[in-house]
């Protein structure tokens, strides 16, 4: 499996918060199946995260890596950032201050819970026409989406990938998330499942259990499809696979 979307990087978020919790969260990562993880720490974050790509950013990286193969944990690191979308976010991509999902033109990105649509829907764009890719972080988790899930499908049929977190649809976050992400599966909306992990005991990295999840409840192939086949196409920068898309409207 590989897990697009987790906060391993150590103190720079509300992730992990030492070297040595990284380090138990690649382990329990690998223990569950997970043979690439990406590091996505929260970045641009107004007045919280800011995290611009620096010396420093890559440098932390790096000794992680190191630490990593240290320990013998056998699972390969890639860098990514969940960028918060601000104005900002084309003139950041373009100047080359955050990191895109492992140097592809696709970048995780995600929204203020309450974020007005039309934003959305522009940003993204914007962002579209420069030539990047945005994934749109957990879906599932913001008002907007669950008071309207059209607007899921509408951002799916314009080639925006959702990433749906592991814990949503494990009643995780609570009913709202869970009867969202259940209807963007149903739906067929759903690109890829990531943990966003933080802690090794809470939202941890261990992706074994959203593997059985979706076995059960959705099939081994659509499973395959979302934790294999489509996060392998985002770290090769290739077009996606999914399912026909179902509007809500029908």
């Amino acid at each position: 499996m590989i897990d697009l979307h987790t906060h391993i990087l150590p103190g720079v978020d509300d992730g992990s918060q030492s070297m040595e919790m990284s380090l138990e969260m690649l382990h329990m990562a690998a223990q569950s199946g997970v043979d690439r993880i990406v590091a996505t720490p929260h970045c641009n974050i107004p007045f919280e995260f800011d995290n611009y790509l620096s010396p420093e950013m890559e440098e932390l990286w790096e000794e992680l890596k190191l630490a990593k193969e240290e320990a013998g944990i056998p699972i390969e690191l890639l860098h990514g950032m969940e960028i918060f979308a601000t104005p900002e976010l084309p003139e950041l991509l373009e100047e080359n201050r955050v990191w895109t999902l492992s140097g592809t033109r696709y970048f995780l990105t995600e929204f203020s819970f309450n974020e007005n649509p039309d934003f959305v829907l522009d940003i993204l764009e914007q962002c579209t026409e420069l030539g990047y890719r945005p994934v749109i972080a957990h879906p599932e988790r913001y008002f907007f989406i669950q008071d309207d899930p059209q607007l899921a499908y509408e951002l799916c049929v314009a080639g925006y990938p959702l990433q749906l977190n592991k814990g949503s649809l494990l009643g995780r976050f609570g009913p709202a998330p869970r009867r969202c992400a259940e209807l963007l599966m149903d739906h067929g909306l759903a690109a890829c499942v990531a943990s966003d992990a933080h802690r090794p005991w809470q939202r941890s990295t261990y992706m074994g259990e959203i593997r059985d999840f979706l076995n059960a409840e959705f099939g081994e192939n659509y499973q395959k499809l979302l934790l294999e086949i489509n996060p392998e196409r985002i770290l090769r920068g290739e077009e996606l696979l999914g399912y026909e898309p179902i509007s809500f409207l029908k």
